[in-house]
């Protein structure tokens, strides 16, 4: 009796300790489980966040605007373009996208996805900021599972550069047109003159045929800056680069338009020193200061002077100056005066000939140099033109 107790007591100590081991093995395991149950969610939680974070980076690297709104209409996301677009100041988050955007046809776009499921291609102009800006908006509505509205995507493609060029191409064709329609109208009405009997008359025959001369070439003129800047645009110009001297060079320009000179009674002067020496093409550069000696003597003073000078600069480049005595140009007209056609005061331009490219050229000329142009003018004290462009290579 007393070993079958002996054995029990035994059995039963085994089975306690056996139920003991057990129990610290399973909580050893729920421990082990929950740590490795937070670790996972930590990695989780981390690898979200690493995403967030990488999805945040491209959306900041798109060039388009990009903003997110909730089933409530308030914005979730909006990235570095939507910010410069609207100039949220990254204060977006959770506002509306009209209290955000300060823009009633955004939230229009916004509202309308409640019917339809995207919005493409809508055209809107926002003044928020000192210039104008196009935008085209696309919309996209987002949907949970069960259908219900939950939220939306809206992407901004900035037009604005795309309307700036159209309106310079708008702009050029009507000048080319203009300036095309001008010569021809008095070409063809002295032909027609001619035509009609005029050719028999020896002293209206030698006058129309001058007139039909003289706007023939300043057609040809007008062709030839156009391809020139064709040219210049493309990158297809072709320097030949040489050592100048550019006091024979700016000599050369200046017997050129010695007798127009004299019809405006303008004095032309050649102060550039004998020694100044850069490596340019030769051709290019008479062009460029035959160009701003011309505007010169155009809207110089009669009676007065057209000087050019030039200078070797510390850093070793070359500055050539062409002054004239002329009204100035207005300061509101000084940033427009290398463009296309531009024109001061156009009726005298037009009364004094010319395409009216001859300043981009000047321009074009000088940057295909890799040189630079710029006007220095007070109303009424004349205007002042420095060219900057590289000298002579040093040897090291």
């Amino acid at each position: 009796m007393e070993v079958a107790l002996i054995f029990l007591a035994a059995v039963g100590v085994a089975f306690a300790i056996a139920w003991r081991i057990e129990r610290g093995r399973r909580a050893a395991e729920l421990i082990r489980h929950r740590r490795e149950v937070a670790d996972q969610r930590t990695r989780r939680e981390g690898e979200l966040r690493e995403q967030a974070l990488r999805t945040a980076a491209l959306f900041d690297r798109m060039v388009e605007g990009l903003i997110v709104v909730d089933g409530g209409g308030r914005i979730r996301l909006a990235n570095r373009a939507a910010e410069a677009l609207f100039g949220f100041d990254g204060h977006a988050p959770g506002k509306t996208v009209l209290e955000a955007t300060r823009h009633h046809e955004v939230a229009a776009v916004v509202a309308r996805l409640d019917r339809e499921a995207e919005v493409l291609g809508h055209e809107l102009r926002i003044d928020l900021m000192s210039t104008p800006r196009f935008l085209q908006v696309n919309a996209l509505a987002l949907r949970d599972p069960g259908g219900a509205r939950d939220g939306a995507i809206l992407v901004f493609h900035d037009l604005t550069r795309l309307r700036q060029l159209e309106g310079v191409r708008q702009e050029f064709v009507a000048n080319v047109s203009h300036e095309l329609r001008t010569p021809l109208s008095l070409i063809k009405s002295a032909t027609e003159t001619l035509l009609d009997g005029g050719k028999d008359d020896a002293a209206a025959l030698a006058r129309f045929l001058q007139i039909i001369d003289k706007h023939a070439n300043r057609l040809a003129l007008l062709i030839d800056d156009l391809l020139l800047l064709s040219t210049l645009d493309s990158g297809g110009l072709r320097l030949n680069r040489q050592p100048i001297s550019l006091r024979a060079m700016v000599q050369d320009a200046i017997d050129d338009l010695q007798v127009r000179a004299l019809t405006r009674d303008v004095r032309l002067e050649n102060e550039v020193p004998v020694s100044l020496v850069a490596l340019a093409d030769n051709d290019r550069l008479r062009q460029v200061i035959s160009n701003l000696l011309d505007n010169a003597i155009k809207y110089g003073r009669s009676g007065g002077a057209a000087k050019a000078s030039g200078r070797q600069l510390p850093d070793g480049r070359i500055e050539i100056v062409v002054q004239d005595d002329g009204p100035g140009i207005p300061r509101d007209a000084q940033e427009r005066i290398f463009e296309r056609f531009y024109r001061v005061d156009k009726a005298r331009s037009r009364e004094q000939g010319g395409t009216g490219l001859g300043l981009a050229i000047v321009k074009h000329v000088m940057q295909a140099h890799g040189g630079e142009v710029r006007l220095e003018s007070e109303p009424g004290e004349g205007s002042t033109f420095i060219l900057n462009l590289p000298g002579l290579p040093t040897l090291a």
